[in-house]
């Protein structure tokens, strides 16, 4: 993509930061807004060619968009209120409202992209293919009230998709991990195998998920764009493998020689492995293995941490390719 006026939400974190920071280095005027809490995140993104503007999703008046330019072409909204203080109506009377206003702002852009969750989906067995179609529940004893909110939003992000004619597209999002930021889901891990606390499991068998590395979700975000309806098109978001998180957890220890203390547990951390049929045939196939992801993650976070072996290793290895 060149020549687009981007609008980039929750640009700090794991997953629209990178985008944002592609799209400008491809040639596109892209803008990412929200509160910059973090010291120099906003003079970063500056430095690589990304506007900066403040804008507060617990800000509900009609002012808290306004000054923002109306005439961009495409949005990736992954700004969120997680709602870890457990308060459920707060935590959806924020995300949607925040985000109806945000697409009533947008109204004119050629898609809008909302950034869902896998959490939301009704559990089955541990290793459940989800499709598009499972029943959703919104429980998540890790964090009850994330979930629910993405339920009430993804209501408000179909509704408004209808009523202002703004194709869009939901994306559930697996597991996202990279180099990028604190690293996602196993650098989580790796920092309690690192502390030796204790990572909870499920008594029999392992949690599965569907991880999608960074360079992954950069590659597809146009894609996603380009599947943008009205109705909202609706499609899950992760990597073509499915991996075990026990098996991650083996392989970090692999590559870094640091043990794991694994418990089983009757609560734990659930993730969910998605069929990638759907989400194939919207972004084709992606292009970042699984283990080849964890050494470039722990290259770029832990880079002592790397077992001689390989740390030394010179190329990407992608499915079908080297780099």
């Amino acid at each position: 993509m060149r020549g687009k006026k981007i609008l980039v939400t929750g640009g700090t974190g794991q997953v629209a930061r990178p985008v944002a920071e592609a799209l400008a280095a491809a040639g596109n005027d892209v803008w990412c807004i929200g509160r910059f809490g973090t010291p120099g995140v906003a003079e970063e993104l500056r430095a690589r060619g990304v506007t900066t503007w403040r804008w507060d999703m617990e800000d509900d008046s009609e002012q808290a968009l306004k000054g923002l330019p109306e005439d961009f072409t495409h949005v990736i909204h992954s700004a969120v209120r997680r709602g870890d203080d457990g308060d459920f109506n707060r935590t959806i009377d924020v995300n949607t409202t925040a985000t109806g206003r945000l697409m009533a702002h947008c109204r004119t852009a050629e898609a809008f992209l909302f950034v869902s969750t896998g959490a939301l989906y009704a559990r089955q067995t541990l290793d459940h293919a989800y499709t598009e179609d499972d029943p959703v529940d919104g429980v998540a004893d890790w964090l009850p009230a994330y979930p629910v909110g993405k339920i009430a939003t993804e209501g408000a992000v179909r509704a408004l998709a209808r009523v202002l004619g703004l194709p869009t597209t939901i994306a559930r999002l697996n597991i996202a991990y990279g180099p990028g930021g604190y690293g996602g889901v196993p650098m989580l891990y790796f920092q309690r195998m690192l502390s030796g606390q204790p990572i909870p499991v499920p008594r029999e068998g392992q949690n599965w998920c569907s991880p999608i590395h960074t360079t992954d979700i950069v590659r597809q975000v146009p894609r996603l764009w380009e599947a943008a309806s009205v109705p909202a098109t609706l499609v899950n978001w992760g990597g073509d493998e499915a991996v075990g998180i026990t098996d991650i957890v083996r392989h970090l220890e692999e590559l870094t020689g640091v043990s794991a203390r694994l418990v089983p547990s009757d609560v734990t951390r659930e993730t969910y492995r998605f069929d990638p049929t759907l989400r194939r045939r919207l972004t084709g196939p992606c292009e970042v293995d699984w283990r080849e992801g964890l050494r470039l993650t722990l290259a770029a976070l832990h880079p002592d941490r790397l077992r001689p072996r390989y740390a030394a290793s010179e190329h990407v290895q992608h499915r079908g390719a080297r780099t």
